[in-house]
């Protein structure tokens, strides 16, 4: 654990989580992993952002230097995001994030299913 406030975090997890931690930042870093993406491609992969929080949750993510935003001057406006060098360096990270989710999310399944065929039985 770090002694001393750096940068005004009490541990490096609050750091991480400041960065990621958005509603939809851990999303969009994951859909961005490995490829280019226009926004409206980042707003279908990411259907319950508001067009309002998307741009809030990138231009933060630019912001902070894990993405960059690459605008084209073109009729109508073309945008594309990227991971930068140090977005990528998160990738270990999301993949831990994904993997866990997807054990979560069939245990929590089998469970419910579990669940229902009990309340079937009785």
């Amino acid at each position: 654990m770090i002694a001393n406030c750096k940068n005004g975090y009490h541990c490096p997890v609050e750091a991480t989580i400041d960065l990621i931690g958005g509603k939809y930042k851990s999303v969009i870093l994951w859909h961005l992993m490995g490829k280019t993406l226009r926004y409206s491609e980042l707003h279908r992969l990411v259907p319950r952002a508001t067009d309002k929080m998307l741009a809030q949750q990138l231009r933060e993510l630019e912001r902070d230097g894990l993405i960059s935003r690459k605008v084209y001057p073109v009729v109508p406006p073309k945008t594309e995001y990227a991971l930068t060098g140090f977005g990528s360096t998160l990738a270990p990270i999301l993949d831990a994030m994904c993997d866990w989710g997807a054990v979560y999310l069939d245990e929590t399944a089998q469970k419910t299913a579990c669940s229902a065929t009990e309340r079937r039985t009785t």
